[in-house]
Order: structure tokens, then sequence, then C-alpha cells
């Protein structure tokens, strides 16, 4: 599916504010309201929006420190990679967790309401998953930014990408 300047219009609103009205977004983007649904679907047909969600207020929640945690495994095989993922999966601490290249095997981010809370979570969850060779903590002082699409992505059609059909 090829995205026009109009499915970006769409892409940048619905980043902004997934619960925004087909109504007031059709008006946004110069649509009708059943064309402006059409494209809706078709993007969520084509993947490309894969769901909506809510943005919360952590500290609110008491879980205002955010920590980043690089992990080394002990193995590089599909197996002890598969068994860590599984075991990171039921960390209800864990907000995030990618695969890496380089040194690092994963980068986890932890929501913790702080440095007690998170020496918890080290000995009871972290240090406890398997195949863990290493871990390197780094607290977050501040979130700088924070976006659900790079602002690059709706700079003109000539940087509409061209997304594949699964």
């Amino acid at each position: 599916m090829a995205l026009d300047r109009i499915d970006l219009a769409i892409l940048a609103r619905l980043a902004r504010n997934a619960r925004i009205s087909h109504v007031e977004l059709s008006q946004e983007v110069g649509l009708s309201t059943t064309a402006c649904a059409r494209r809706i679907k078709a993007l969520e047909e084509n993947r490309i929006v894969t769901g909506y969600g809510t943005t919360f207020n952590l500290e609110a929640l008491d879980l205002g420190t955010t920590v980043i945690v690089r992990i080394s495994l002990d193995s590089q095989s599909k197996e002890a990679l598969q068994a860590f993922e599984t075991a990171i999966a039921d960390c209800p601490s864990v907000v995030r967790c990618m695969l890496l290249s380089g040194s690092d095997d994963y980068l986890v981010i932890v929501a913790v309401s702080g440095i007690r809370d998170f020496e918890s979570v080290h000995e009871l969850q972290l240090s406890r998953l398997p195949g863990v060779a290493r871990m390197q903590s780094s607290f977050a002082l501040r979130e700088v930014v924070s976006r659900v699409l790079p602002p690059a992505l709706f700079r003109g059609p000539e940087r509409a990408p061209t997304i594949a059909r699964r």
C-alpha cells in the first residue's frame, strides 16, 4: 500500500490523538467522513495501524522512575533467546524489551517507584532470568522526546513509504 499525503495526515493526527472522532478527523484532512473511515480501515487492514493506545502519567501511578537495563546473555542460541524472552514477558515491572544487535543482547525498560523498588525488581525479577551473564542499569533523569512516529515520516509525499501487504 502506497501512502499518500492524506494517509500521512491521518496517521499524524491519530498519533497525536487516537480518540479523535471520524467526523473531526475527516474535517482536518479534507475528506468526507465515509472516505476517511475507508482510509482508516485500509490502514488497519494493511497493518499500518495495528491498534490504539493510551498514555499514562507514570508519576501519578507511583511509577515515576524509568530504568534502562542492558542485558547480555551467556549464550545467543535460539533456545537461550527464547527462554529469556518467555521469562522477561512475565516480569511485572518490565514495560518494554527489545532484542539488540551489538555487544548487549537486550534493552529492557523498567518502570518503578524509585531506587529501592528497582533494587527489589533487580533482585527478584531481573537477576533470576535465564541465561543472564551481565546487566547494566541506567536511571533516566527525565524524558526529553517521546513520540509514536518520527516527524520525518510526515515531511511531504517524497517521504511517503510504500508498505508491502502482508
